[in-house]
Order: structure tokens, then C-alpha cells, then sequence
């Protein structure tokens, strides 16, 4: 009996370290250390994995102040250090820093530690990574694969500008070294998580030198795609894809005439999203692109990307959500039919969309408790009073309409008079976004926002011009 429970313990102890030695092997987890110099004015860092278009949080930790010797100085530089969990997945990552600007690095993590050092107000230009076989190899490959690529094209440009140049040589050996510099760079990354990157990385050089800088141009952008696989996991969990996308659309389709560059812009889009087979991928590369659009407020574009693509795909894949705050982001802009409303006058129901009574309408928004306003609204009334063709929907925010009776009595007759109650809560003041007032649309007789002057000056300015 001794001996066989003394056996059972022996067996017991081989059995729970073998469990641990291959559950340190299975579930070994992997740190990333970042370290900023000069040092940053911020004391969180967040690490978030990069799913699609979209960034998912993984972890976040305090920046430490350190020193660092470079030279014969010691420069003070923040430094963190972040555990990844156990389950932590191949792939892109990116490291927050800052809210705006120049805020965020991105790395990746393929089953080892990384360590690397930037400049936090150029993060991505000077980063160096001093731990991390995967992403060292991609920094050499692409300074390397850049000179050579830089050295082709300078070739292809002095050629242009000067077409007696006899270059057709000097181009075939830059051709040749950016060949050979993807090929073996490909070679050195096969077995590793960055060779979708690399192989997808290298452009479709024309074969020989281009005398038409259009013909090099069409070239370009005919073979943009052709070694990008819009299906790679690697590819599509990365920046990579949608800064490819977005350098596409918005810079290599160029023209200084605006109705030309709506037609490039559509052109761009269908042909990007005509890459894309999965459609859960494809609603998420469209709503990047609205996105995109946001910041130039190009509505026609909006409209023609939900229109002729957002509104196309299965119904249980768009996102509602995202659609009605996009579209309400938008409502009020110039070119837009403004939103509808309605409103009770001496009796008689009135609605905006079905006004009649003029060639254009000036809708304000104002209130009886804005000192602007008081100060406005009668010098609009007097600036107006002659122009017949041009009629005043003046919608009060009100939290009560006593102060607001008292005063369209008096003061303003001939207008349109609306009283809005809740006034900042008010839903007709929310769809238009009011955040102040007094403001002001123009319309045309269709009810068409034509113009959004800032005061009273700026109104006066837009009818003065006619």
C-alpha cells in the first residue's frame, strides 16, 4: 500500500508538470514596450488590435518617465508596458497616445515580444523596432523596396520633363533592382505573418519607360489592385487596405474640374468596392468611405455611396444606426431641401414644404431671451419689409410662449411665426442642429437650403450680391 500510494504522488507531480510546461508553451504571454522621445506631455497609453476598419481595445496602462542616453545626452521619454492576455490574436496593432494629431503607432504582433522607439510627434516616420523579428524585417523591407521604387519613378519623371532624355536603359536596371529587391524580401518573409503584406505591397511597374505621362498614369491606376487580395485576413485586419482605398480615391483620381471629379470619385468607388466579394467587408469599406467624405461635406458623393451601394446590400448587414446619424448629419447642409415642419397660424394649419408665398424664404432661429437676437431680428425686419419676394419664417425657441406673444405682436407682422417650446429640446431645433441663435437658412421657393449666413451682415450680403 506504501508503495503504491508513494508511486500515485510521484505520477501525480509528472502529470501537474507536464500540465504547466505545456500550458506555458499554449498560453505564453507576450509584452509590448513602447518608448517615447522626447517625452510626452499625456500619462495613459491604450493598445487597441485592428479588426477591418474598425480598432477593438485590447488593454491600456500610465506612461513612466524615464531617461534615455542618446549620444552623449540623456533625454527625458516615456516609456509603457503592456501584457498582452493569453488569447491575444496575430495581427495589426496600434498604440493610442494622444486624442488628436500625430497620436498612435502601429505595429504588429505575431507571437513575440516588441519593443520600439519613435518620436511621439512622428510616430510612424520614426519608428525602430529593437525587438520583433516580424516587424523588423518589415521596416527594412519597406525602406528598402521605397528607395528602389523611388529611384524607377524619378527615372519616369525626368522623362517626362524632359522627353530627348535617352533613359530607356537607366529604367530597366531600377526596374530590375525594385524586381529583385520584392523578390527577395518575399523570400524572407514566406514563413512569416507579414508576407501578404510585403507581396502586397509591390506595384505593376510598366515594363518600359512611358512617354505619356497619362498613359502612366491609366497604367497605375488599371493595375492598382492586382496584388492586393481584398479576402486576406492579414490585409483586411491592418491599416493596409483602407490606406490603399483611400489613396486611390481621393489621390490618384484627380481632376481640377469639379463635375469631372465627382465622375472620378463614383468611378473609384465602384471599381474599389467591385473588388470586394464578402459583403460584410464591402459594408464596412463603404461606411469608411462616407466617413471619409465627412470632412469635405461632399453630399453628392454621400448620397450616391448609400444610394447606389449602402442601400444595395442585404438589409440585415447595414446599420440603421449608422445611416439615420449620417443622413441627420447632413440634413441642414447647403443643397439639402430642408427638413419639414409644421406649425399652427390664425387658425390655419401651415407647413414649410408647402409655402407658396414667395421666390425664397429666410428661416431663422431665434429667441426672445438672446440679446442677438432682440438686436437682429428688427434690423431683419426693416432690411425685409420692402422685399415682397422674399418671406421670413421666424421659428422662436421658447420655454413658454408669453414673453414670445407679446413680442410678434408688436414687432413682427407680415412674418411667419413659429413658436418652438422646449427650446434646446425642441425636435425641429435638434434636426437642424441649432446650437445658438440667432441662425439662419436661406431658401429657395422648392424649399432648398441655398445659403447659411453666420449674422445679420452675412444675410444682407447674400441678397445684396443679387
Amino acid at each position: 500500500m506504501i508503495k503504491k500510494e508513494k508511486l500515485t504522488q510521484k505520477m501525480t507531480k509528472t502529470i501537474l508538470a507536464s500540465l504547466i510546461f505545456f500550458t506555458s508553451i499554449s498560453f505564453s504571454q507576450h509584452k509590448i514596450k513602447g518608448i517615447m522621445v522626447p517625452k510626452v506631455k499625456t500619462d495613459w497609453v491604450i493598445v487597441y488590435k485592428i479588426e477591418g476598419t474598425k480598432q477593438v481595445f485590447v488593454n491600456n496602462t500610465t506612461l513612466k518617465t524615464d531617461s534615455l542616453k542618446i549620444g552623449n545626452k540623456k533625454e527625458a521619454s516615456s516609456v509603457f508596458e503592456i501584457t498582452l492576455p493569453s488569447y491575444a490574436k496575430s495581427g495589426a496593432y496600434r498604440a493610442t497616445y494622444a486624442l488628436e494629431g500625430a497620436g498612435s503607432v502601429d505595429f504588429f504582433y505575431h507571437k513575440e515580444d516588441v519593443t520600439f522607439r519613435f518620436n511621439p510627434q512622428y510616430p510612424n516616420e520614426t519608428i525602430t523596432f529593437l525587438k520583433s523579428d516580424e516587424n523588423k524585417l518589415y521596416k527594412e523591407y519597406l525602406a528598402k523596396i521605397s528607395t528602389a521604387q523611388e529611384k524607377l519613378d524619378s527615372i519616369q519623371i525626368a522623362a517626362f520633363q524632359n522627353p530627348g532624355l535617352n533613359s530607356k536603359e537607366s529604367y530597366k536596371k531600377a526596374l530590375a533592382k525594385v524586381l529583385k529587391t520584392q523578390q527577395k524580401y518575399e523570400e524572407l518573409a514566406k514563413n512569416k505573418y507579414i508576407f501578404p503584406l510585403v507581396k502586397a505591397t509591390s506595384r505593376n511597374n510598366v515594363p518600359e519607360i512611358e512617354t505619356s505621362p497619362n498613359a502612366y498614369m491609366e497604367a497605375m491606376k488599371t493595375t492598382y489592385f492586382d496584388k492586393i487580395d481584398f479576402s486576406n485576413e492579414t490585409l483586411r485586419n491592418s491599416s493596409f487596405i483602407t490606406d490603399r482605398v483611400a489613396d486611390f480615391v481621393f489621390y490618384l483620381n484627380f481632376s481640377d474640374d469639379e463635375k469631372t471629379q465627382q465622375n472620378l470619385y463614383k468611378e473609384a468607388i465602384k471599381k474599389v468596392l467591385g473588388k470586394i466579394k464578402n459583403q460584410t467587408y464591402q459594408k464596412e469599406i463603404i461606411e469608411f468611405i462616407i466617413t471619409q467624405f465627412e470632412a469635405t461635406k461632399n453630399l453628392e458623393i454621400i448620397d450616391y455611396l448609400f444610394e447606389n451601394h449602402y442601400n444595395k446590400l442585404p438589409v440585415n448587414l447595414q446599420d440603421a444606426k449608422f445611416k439615420k446619424e449620417k443622413l441627420a448629419l447632413f440634413a441642414t447642409e447647403i443643397g439639402r431641401i430642408a427638413p419639414d415642419f409644421s406649425w399652427t397660424e390664425k387658425g390655419k394649419k401651415m407647413q414649410l414644404s408647402t409655402l407658396n408665398d414667395a421666390t425664397e424664404y429666410v428661416l431663422v432661429f431665434w429667441s426672445t431671451s438672446c440679446s442677438h437676437c432682440l438686436r437682429e431680428i428688427p434690423q431683419l425686419h426693416t432690411y425685409l419689409k420692402d422685399k415682397k419676394n422674399i418671406k421670413v419664417i421666424a421659428f422662436a425657441l421658447e420655454k413658454d410662449a408669453t414673453v414670445w406673444e407679446s413680442f410678434t405682436k408688436t414687432n413682427l407682422f407680415g412674418w411667419h411665426n413659429v413658436l418652438g417650446l422646449k427650446k434646446w429640446e425642441n425636435e425641429v431645433a435638434k434636426t437642424y442642429q441649432i446650437v445658438s441663435t440667432p441662425s439662419y437658412f436661406v431658401l429657395d421657393k422648392n424649399k432648398k437650403i441655398i445659403a447659411k449666413p453666420d449674422e445679420i451682415d452675412d444675410v444682407k450680403a447674400f441678397f445684396n450680391q443679387k
